[in-house]
Order: C-alpha cells, then structure tokens, then sequence
C-alpha cells in the first residue's frame, strides 16, 4: 500500500519534537471518479450493469487510494474509443470537465497496474450484457421466412510484440517457421447481417481455430439462419448449431459433399458430410442439401444447406441471400479501420490486457450500433445510409463535453446529433462513387492514365446475375 509521510509538531509533550504519522496515500480522484462516464454511451454501459458485472467477477475496491474499478470499466472502454490518444489523453477526455481532477492524472504505469487488478473477465461480462440483436420486426433483409439472418466470421487484431504476446497469442509465421508479423488476437462474431450488432462473441488467440471459437457459439444463435464462408463447414460445428436450433446456409469448398445421394427437383442434391477418413453412408457424417450456382458467369459456388423442402426454400432465393454474408466484413471494417484507425495495433503488452481491449472494442462498437439504429429508426431510414463514422465523432464529442450523465443534456446531444447526421441525407439519392485508378506512389498497383486517355471509373456497380446451376442426374 502506498504511504504518505507528514510532520505534525503539535503531537507529543510539547517540546517541539517531531513526530512522523504514517498512513495510505488518497489519489484526489478517490470519490470523485465514481462520477465519471462514458458521454452518451452511459444510456447503454449505465453504472448499475456496470456494478453488476464488477459483483459477478468478484472485483470490489479494497485498496484505499486505488483507481476504482468502476472508473477503470469507464476507462477502459475510452482507450477504445479514442484509440489514438495516449493514456493521459484519454484520461484528459474523460475527466476535463472536473476541475479537481483534471491536473492529477496518474501515470501510465498506475492505469496499467489497475487494468492488471481488473480483468478481462469484467469487460466480456459488460459485452454479454450489453450485446444482442437490435433488429425490429419489418427491417429489410434482418429476417428470412421468420428467421432472423446472421453472419459467423471472424477477424484478428495485433497486438504489440513482445515475448509474452508472442508465446501467448502466437501469429503468422514465414516459411522458415519464423515469426512474421504481430501478435494476434482472433476475433469471431455471430453478427445480424442487418444491423452489423454483435449477437454473441468469442476472443481468443490467433493459435487458436475460427471454427472451434463458432462451434461455443452454436448455443446463441437459436432460432437463426446463420451464413458462413467456406472456411467453417465441419460435422461438429454443422451438429452443434442444428442440434441448437439454428438452421445454416454455409459456401463449401468443391471437396465437401460432392457425391450426390439424391437429386432434387429443383436441381439441388443431397449429399454427406463426413469426417475426415469416413466414406459413404457414416453414423458419423450428416446429410446436407447443396445449391451450386454462378454470379455473371463466373466461378462456380457451393451451399451447404439443412433446409431441405425445395419449395418453402427456393435455391435462387438462398444463392441471393448468401451475399449477406458480407454485412459481417462491414462490420469488421467499421471496428478496425474507422474506430481502432487502419493499421494500428493494441496497446496492451500483455495477453490478457489485450483481450481485455478488444472486449473494449467490441462493447463501443455495439453501442455505436444502437446509436445507428436509434437515428435510422426515428427518421425512418436504411441503417446503411448512416454514417458510422459521424457517429462516432459526435459520440467522442459527447464525452470530452459532458463527463456528468444527466437525462436532459443526454436527451440534447442525442437529438442534436440525430438531426446532424440525418442533414446529410436531404440532399436526395446517394450520387455515384467512381474515381480514377492513379498511380500515386512507387509501389501503386495501378498503371497511368496517359494523356487523351478516356477516363475509366475505379468502381461501378451493375446488378449481378445469380445462374443456378443443376446437378447433372446420372
């Protein structure tokens, strides 16, 4: 415990004999920290679940002086928030309003031991709190014939390279076996496709599997049709979310399930998926529909479906529905490239601190997601059409300007940038985006445009023709 030393010469017999008190140091934020918050995000990470998840962690302020773990909750999540600022700045943003408490922030080395005293634990508990679908009834592409569509996909994040990150987390490696790259996190997310708001979560290492992180997660999608790309399908994680409820539209590399056991009328066929080494008709494998169609007459894909009656599920309707899978890759774009910032790795020099920041990452996110969501709904609009990135600045914003929640100034600054955000859009239809593809540095992939060369847009989009492509029947 840290101890404070002081001379008191009116104790003793009077005869000017100095006597030394030792007692516990009292960080002036002591006391005033328990009113810090998170700006408007406080409507959804309120002190009392915040409370609750400390409780169900077993963390509790024992030690007089120390940052308390209420505060650090509040302080962890601004490290994500304003990932670019350094410790002290993100601190500065959260307390500049406090008078008493804006010119005694603690050093780095303090925050860092009290991440240490916190957890990862805490901040995964204020995520399953947090977190769910948010998607209403009518939403346009949140359901399929009354199942709401969700996305499994996952992404990494890097993480400062140092030995214990590296034993830890493990990362890419060369072809000589040496370490190439960071350290890395592995996130995987069971995300509604129409919202991009995080359902469930596993963080882990990049050692560890994808689709061991999906199989845990089988359990929360209930209820769901869940996409997936073709590095998921397997017999266990296949079972797992059938046996949840969950029923599954995953792409299939051309090795999967590719002896047909029974055509369709439709041109589908169904076929077994097998462990690895099991042939033919195994206890051990499950029977899967698959729909192989073309987009513009390219490649061929491979569905791997359960949903077998060819009339209440129509292939082409299916082969159209795969592509929203990519709202998860959106997703994943906002988080790592808007809010974290493109490039950039973690701050955390240990394991578990940097899973505990990408909890962190994963809690703002959400939020931010029902912000999104709040202003789509009251001006009745596409969520697309919202600006996440605008979001996001008026949302730091609200936080460096008002560290006290109160209901009426929270009310304020949310209508107030519900009407910014929305200013955006009475300009009519969004115009379209093209650019010329310019060399504009040595290593460009990108020729030169020469001289009188007609100009060529870097990307237009034209509806896209889904061609299904029937089994031959043998």
């Amino acid at each position: 415990m840290p101890l404070l030393e002081f001379e008191n010469n009116c104790c003793g017999s009077g005869n000017g004999v100095s006597v030394w008190v030792v007692g516990p140091v009292v960080h002036p934020w002591s006391g005033l920290s328990d009113e810090v918050r998170l700006g408007v995000l406080t409507e959804w990470v309120p002190p009392e679940l915040v409370d609750q998840a400390l409780v169900e962690c077993g963390r509790r302020d024992r030690r007089p002086g120390a940052l308390p773990f209420r505060f650090m909750v509040y302080y962890v999540l601004a490290l994500a928030l304003f990932h670019q600022d350094s410790y002290d700045d993100v601190a500065e943003n959260l307390v500049g309003a406090w008078s008493d408490m804006n010119e005694a922030v603690p050093n780095k080395s303090s925050f860092t031991r009290a991440r240490q005293r916190l957890g990862e634990a805490t901040l995964e508990s204020v995520f399953r709190k947090v977190a769910g679908p948010v998607a209403p009834l009518g939403l346009a592409g949140a359901f399929y014939r009354g199942m709401r569509v969700a996305a499994v996909d996952g992404f990494v994040l890097d993480a400062p390279d140092t030995p214990a990150n590296r034993a830890e987390l493990g990362g890419l490696l060369d072809v000589r076996g040496n370490p190439a790259g960071f350290p890395q996190v592995r996130v995987v997310t069971l995300t509604e496709a129409a919202t991009h708001a995080s359902v469930d979560v596993r963080v882990g290492a990049f050692s560890g599997g994808e689709r061991e992180l999906a199989v845990s997660m089988a359990g929360s999608a209930a209820g769901m049709l869940v996409i997936m790309d073709r590095g998921f399908p397997g017999v266990e994680l296949w079972k797992a979310y059938t046996q949840a409820g969950a029923r599954l539209l995953l792409r299939a590399r051309s090795s999967v399930a590719r002896r047909p056991v029974e055509h369709l009328p439709d041109g589908t066929y169904l076929a077994r998926m097998n462990l690895a080494g099991q042939k033919g008709n195994h206890p051990g494998g499950v029977l899967v529909r698959v729909i192989e169609y073309q987009v513009d007459g390219g490649e061929v894909i491979r569905l791997l479906t359960d949903l077998m009656d060819t009339d209440a599920f129509p292939a082409g309707e299916l082969a159209a529905l795969y592509h929203e899978r990519w709202e998860a890759e959106i997703a994943y774009r906002r988080l790592k490239t808007f809010q974290r910032g493109g490039l950039a790795i973690l701050r955390s020099a240990d394991p578990g601190l940097a899973r505990q920041e990408a909890w962190a990452h994963l809690i703002i996110h959400h939020c931010l997601t029902r912000i999104v969501m709040r202003v789509a709904d009251h001006g009745r609009l596409d969520p697309d059409r919202i600006s996440f990135l605008k979001i996001l600045k008026h949302v730091r914003r609200s936080v460096v300007r008002q560290s006290r929640r109160t209901p009426t100034r929270m009310k304020h600054f949310l209508a107030n940038m519900a009407a910014k955000v929305r200013r955006k859009l009475d300009s009519g239809p969004r115009r379209l985006r093209e650019a010329d593809r310019l060399l504009k540095r040595a290593d460009g992939r990108y020729s030169i445009r020469k001289a009188g060369q007609p100009r060529r847009p870097a990307r237009r989009i034209f509806p896209r023709t889904v061609t299904l492509t029937p089994a031959i029947v043998r």
